[in-house]
Parts: structure tokens; C-alpha cells; sequence
């Protein structure tokens, strides 16, 4: 079991978890450059609203803002009393209904300053809690038609998983963002982690997303086995893309650019691990990891 390093900026409410949580995986989501329209912090916080989760911990944020960019906020509480408000980032816990795991939730805003050591309150979390793995849940602006299903790219930088699973292997290479880092943290503790990114259509302005929200809480189900309730979002999903159409009509320009990317849309053919198998084989990955080398499968 990995021990707690201890992070000065991690705060924790409740004693060390890992005695209180079944098998949990760790959900993670930050407002910033990986979270177009805000609907990868939308899905973290639906699922802590779905399954009532409280605030077990907090990172101090005075080390990791530059608050000319990220101003803390002053507002009148329920009393009228005036509070002052920081750029918060929580980690709640949550049962996950009927599922056979718990679920840990990191969500708020991407930080400025001292990446690597932010990375380590990440680790931190799943060491205090006990967590088996992790999932980053981000959106980035792309070439999807918002008439069209928003794809879901799964991947993971650990082999055997990305095999175990049929995911993709990241590529990229050059500048990176948080998640990157986070990414290199989690890699480097052993800890296994998987990406999801739904692509947002870049010609709809930055404002709320519920089908990419969807989609994204879609995928995740359909990896982890536990249930989102994303069809909760199905008529917010629908009426975005009405006002969308209704916008994209009034401009003959925008619908025949449109027209080009459905049609790209409908000639991709990329097929995927139906959601049962997905979650099945991430099972058996999971518990692949427990198993003492050279010995039988607990279970």
C-alpha cells in the first residue's frame, strides 16, 4: 500500500481514509485551459451533486495563485454576514450507489505557480485515501459538428492498461498543460491513470456545454461501471443544440462549414469497446494489480 508522503498545502477534514472506502477511484477536473465550457468541471460537479459528497480536504491556495489573475471573492452569506471567498480546490468523497467503488472527486481551478508540487497533492490524495486509480476529465475546443454525438478520446500512458482496454497511447509532444504534469506525477508514483477528452465544437462560444458534459459522464460510466445518471442531462443536452442550430441557420457561412465537418464526422469509422466490456476489463485490471506476483486471483 503506498504511504502518505505529505503535501504542507493539502489540508485534510477526516483522518486517513483508506479503512473507510471501497476500492475507490479518484475523478479529477480543473477549470482552465482543459476544460472548454466548462464541461469537464461540470461532470465532477454532477456526479458530487448525484451522489451527495462532502468536502473531505482542500489545497491551500496561497502558495499555487497569482491572485491579480484569479481574484478571491467577496459575497454576503445566508446570515448577511460578508465572507471572502478563495480560489478553492476541494476533494469530496462520494459513495458510488450501487457500484462496487467509492468515488473521490478533485475539482476547481487550474493553479499558476508550482505545477510539480500541486501534482503532488494528487498522489497525496490517493495514497490518504486509498484509491486504486485515477481518472482526469478535461475538454478542449475541436472539429466536432454540435450535430453530432461529441466523441470521448480515452487514454492512458500505461501500457498494459491502454492494451487491457483497447485505449489509445498520447502522442503528442511538445508544451503541455497541468494534466500533463499530473499525468508524469501519477506515472512516476505507479499509480494508474486514464485521460478522457471531449472534443467541443470551436465554432460555438465559451458558454455552458451539457452535451460534452453528457458525453464526457457517458464515457466515464462506461469505463468505470459507475452509473452517471448523464441521461439526467438529455433535455439540457437538447435544447443547447436547438439554440445552436437556430444561430448556425442565420448564418449561411457557418452552415455550410458544418455541412464539411458532418460529413467528416460520418466517414470516421473508429470503433470502440462497447461500455460493458470496458468496465469488465478495467475490473480485471484493478484487480490484476492487488494480486501478489505468482498468486491466484483473491476473488
Amino acid at each position: 500500500m503506498r504511504e502518505c508522503v505529505g503535501v504542507e498545502e493539502l489540508r485534510w477534514q477526516v483522518d486517513d481514509l483508506r479503512g473507510d472506502l471501497e476500492r475507490a477511484i479518484v475523478a479529477v477536473a480543473y477549470r482552465g485551459l482543459f476544460d472548454a465550457s466548462g464541461a469537464a468541471t461540470a461532470a465532477v460537479t454532477w456526479m458530487a451533486d448525484r451522489f451527495d459528497a462532502a468536502v473531505v480536504g482542500d489545497v491551500d491556495p496561497e502558495s499555487f495563485f497569482d491572485f491579480t489573475q484569479e481574484r478571491p471573492v467577496v459575497a454576503f452569506d445566508d446570515e448577511g454576514e460578508r465572507r471572502l471567498h478563495w480560489p478553492a480546490n476541494e476533494v469530496l468523497l462520494a459513495h458510488g450507489g450501487d457500484a462496487p467503488r467509492d468515488l473521490v472527486l478533485m475539482s476547481g481551478i487550474e493553479p499558476h505557480l508550482r505545477w510539480r508540487t500541486f501534482a503532488e497533492t494528487l498522489v497525496e490524495v490517493v495514497a490518504h485515501t486509498g484509491a486504486e486509480s485515477v481518472v482526469t476529465m478535461g475538454a478542449m475546443a475541436g472539429m466536432a459538428p454540435h450535430t453530432r454525438p461529441l466523441g470521448v478520446v480515452a487514454s492512458s500512458t500505461n501500457l498494459q492498461l491502454a492494451e487491457r482496454l483497447g485505449l489509445g497511447r498520447p502522442s503528442y509532444q511538445g508544451p503541455t498543460g497541468l494534466v500533463g504534469v499530473l499525468h508524469d506525477a501519477l506515472d512516476r508514483a505507479g499509480i494508474p491513470v486514464i485521460s478522457l477528452r471531449v472534443s467541443v465544437p470551436h465554432y460555438v462560444p465559451d458558454a455552458p456545454n451539457p452535451k460534452a458534459t453528457r458525453a464526457l459522464l457517458r464515457r466515464f460510466e462506461q469505463v468505470t461501471g459507475i452509473e452517471t445518471g448523464y441521461a439526467g442531462l438529455d433535455d439540457s443536452a437538447a435544447e443547447w443544440q436547438r439554440h445552436v442550430e437556430a444561430a448556425v441557420n442565420g448564418d449561411p457561412e457557418i452552415s455550410e462549414y458544418v455541412r464539411r465537418l458532418e460529413s467528416n464526422a460520418d466517414e470516421s469509422d473508429e470503433m470502440l469497446p462497447s461500455g460493458d466490456d470496458l468496465a469488465a476489463e478495467f475490473e480485471a485490471f484493478l484487480r490484476e494489480q492487488d494480486r501478489p506476483a505468482g498468486g491466484a486471483d483473491p476473488s
